[in-house]
């Protein structure tokens, strides 16, 4: 994802220029994010069963548990995926004497120069979509053991300052203190995704309070009116008794 491409962006035959076409090439599907990412977690999880057979990644990538969104992958789909990624130097197979069937292992720290804390994090995105420092430090502790939410942080910046970046820090969601954050591995699109949710959300809000602040005031002037009916039966009670 991070290499670069040379020279200057040239057109293509559809008048899309060649860098962009390139940079968009370095993105991936979400079938391959839940790859690499199955393959990290067990790497840190269940290191003597690492690299990973093809049944028991295809059952880590359909795991209901920590998964986010929970996926239905075929076997033959994520074969299909392992080849990709081997094109991309994002996965090696690897070949076992004593294994009867071939193996596989992620590349990402080597790729993308990581350390375990920086995988840590990137993983547990690439896993369970945005979260918040303090929801990646509680559900990374079994890749890495983070001892303070300011930690997680420093992990999330440095692959946040990656050229390109990795991750990024997104705006704040309507009602809430922390910063969440997002891998960019599929392109920046889930910004805009989450651009647009947080706005709709601020807009139903709004819409909420607004129709709140009226119900208020229609009560207020219920009990307006019932205070003058009492005002009113009162005098006029009292009219009466200067006839009685």
């Amino acid at each position: 994802m991070n290499q670069e491409v040379d020279g200057i962006a040239a057109a293509g035959s559809d008048g899309e220029p060649a860098a962009d076409s390139a940079r968009a090439d370095e993105f991936l599907d979400q079938f391959e994010i839940r790859v690499l990412a199955v393959l990290a977690e067990k790497e840190a999880l269940t290191p003597d069963n690492y690299p990973l057979s093809l049944n028991t990644l295809t059952n880590g990538c359909n795991q209901l548990s920590s998964r986010d969104p929970v996926m239905a992958i075929a076997e033959s789909t994520v074969l299909d995926v392992l080849q990709r990624l081997m094109r991309r130097k994002l996965v090696v197979e690897v070949n076992q004497a004593s294994a009867r069937v071939a193996k596989y292992e992620h590349r990402m720290r080597v790729k993308w120069l990581l350390e375990q804390d920086k995988l840590a994090v990137l993983t547990t995105l690439m896993l369970r979509g945005i979260q918040t420092a303090g929801e990646l430090r509680s559900r990374s502790g079994r890749l890495h053991e983070f001892t303070s939410v300011g930690e997680v942080e420093a992990a999330l910046q440095f692959l946040v300052d990656k050229y390109p970046p990795l991750v990024a820090r997104l705006a704040k969601a309507p009602g809430t203190k922390e910063s969440r954050y997002a891998h960019l591995l599929a392109g920046e699109e889930i910004l805009e995704q989450q651009a647009m949710a947080d706005a709709m959300t601020g807009s139903a809000s709004v819409v909420k309070s607004g129709s709140q602040d009226r119900i208020a005031q229609l009560e207020e002037e219920v009990l307006s009116l019932r205070r003058q009916m009492d005002d009113l039966s009162a005098q006029f009670a009292e009219f009466k008794r200067q006839f009685d």
